[in-house]
């Protein structure tokens, strides 16, 4: 198959989902040249049934994105964050005040969040949007070249950078040699959206059980998402019990504080991994979000930290631009790694020893760790840490969150 052209970007982003475009829209108001690439169609890459934790500090890089008044309003603000170890009854309880927002966190939607970025990517007259765009990640290689077939017809995009946000399997990162240390958790994740029968009050939970973490999320319309975290075999099981077994299972996880649960989509499962890439850049390639680095979804702390690498890398590039430095040069590209590696290093290395001391019945260990919560939700001062350290304010934050 002949090329039909051979297009020139600065910046070429292998990846049309949440992240990619994130970095897409920190670009839009800048001298940098972008493509997308996004293997999907708009519509599909925009309808997964799926909500996100969306930190404060996410929040603030929507605003300084100027999205917020096209998405704050149809996100759910967490009142409380209610944390809690099996059935214990004392639990730590995180409200606004304990932190630097008028909300402890928010839900957000994939299809709410994905339309505000498309809209802001497609008016964009520095960025290309190239969806149906089949192969992508195999064409990436260290020169700066992306061939990619569409609508049966080959295109080769040349740029001084090719940003990976194509996921955990990135062809990105392979294509650039870029090896990966880490390691698969004994457990899988069971998401689905519940309609509860009271209201959920904009009340987020946190149960640890000794299979694994059990979340709830808040959603508009008093829905809930959980992620339910078990072993393997046991999530497997799960998922293929009848309707009403899979409900009372679930029932004996979600309490009835909230009154009998109907389903609204089938469950869906996940395995879980701990990944991080032992280097973030290479010569003319960047990587973010789950490219650079996967972690347990405790916490909800994945996708917030891919939000963060985008825009740190966005300001990163941008000034790099004024400067009239080559975007794809080692100089430059080693800016962003300096500030994201060392920081989401932190994030893994918290989310995984949540896991693992929550994840057990060893009773010394249960002990200090129910010791630990009566400490926490008495200590004020050291409640308001714990939440700066989840919420992202305790790093180095990009321009746009401030």
């Amino acid at each position: 198959m002949t090329v039909q052209s051979v297009n020139h970007y600065d910046v070429v982003i292998v990846g049309g989902g949440i992240v990619g475009l994130t970095l897409a829209c920190g670009l839009r108001q800048s001298s940098v040249r972008v493509a997308v690439l996004e293997a999907q169609t708009a519509e599909a890459a925009a309808s997964r049934q799926r909500a996100y934790a969306f930190s404060p500090v996410s929040a603030r890089i929507l605003q300084g994105l100027g999205l917020w008044e096209q998405v704050g309003n149809r996100l759910t603000p967490f009142q409380r964050v209610k944390l809690s170890d099996a059935d214990y009854k004392r639990a730590i309880t995180f409200r606004p005040e304990h932190g630097r927002t008028d909300a402890v966190y928010y839900s957000a939607e994939h299809t709410v969040l994905m339309d505000a970025f498309q809209r802001a990517v497609q008016k964009a007259e520095n960025i290309d949007y190239w969806c149906e765009s089949q192969g992508l990640a195999e064409g990436a290689d260290s020169r700066g070249s992306v061939t990619i077939v569409r609508h049966g017809e080959r295109y080769e995009l040349r740029a001084q950078l090719v940003v990976g946000a194509d996921g955990a399997r990135s062809g990105v990162r392979d294509r650039a040699n870029i090896s990966t240390f880490g390691w698969k958790y004994w457990q899988s994740c069971i998401t689905a959206v519940l309609e509860p029968e009271h209201s959920h009050g904009n009340t987020a939970y946190e149960k640890f059980w000794p299979s694994g973490p059990f979340a709830i999320l808040p959603l508009p319309n008093n829905r809930c998402q959980i992620v339910w975290t078990a072993p393997h075999e046991e999530a497997k099981a799960m998922l293929a019990l009848p309707e009403s077994d899979f409900l009372a299972e679930l029932t004996a996880r979600y309490g009835d504080e909230m009154g009998a649960l109907k389903l609204v989509n089938k469950p869906s499962l996940f395995p879980v991994q701990l990944m991080q890439s032992q280097q973030y850049v290479r010569p003319g390639v960047a990587l973010i979000g789950d490219a650079a680095h996967c972690c347990h979804p405790v916490g909800g702390q994945g996708l917030n930290m891919g939000i963060r690498d985008a825009a740190a890398l966005a300001e990163v590039l941008q000034r790099a631009a004024l400067r009239h430095e080559p975007l794809g040069s080692m100089k430059v590209l080693s800016r962003y790694q300096r500030w994201r590696r060392t920081e989401n290093w932190f994030t893994l290395t918290l989310t995984d020893f949540l896991n693992r001391s929550f994840s057990n019945r060893f009773m010394p260990l249960v002990v200090a760790r129910r010791t630990g919560i009566w400490v926490l939700d008495t200590v004020t001062p050291l409640k308001r840490l714990v939440l700066q350290m989840m919420t992202g304010f305790c790093g180095r934050l990009p321009v746009k969150a401030k």
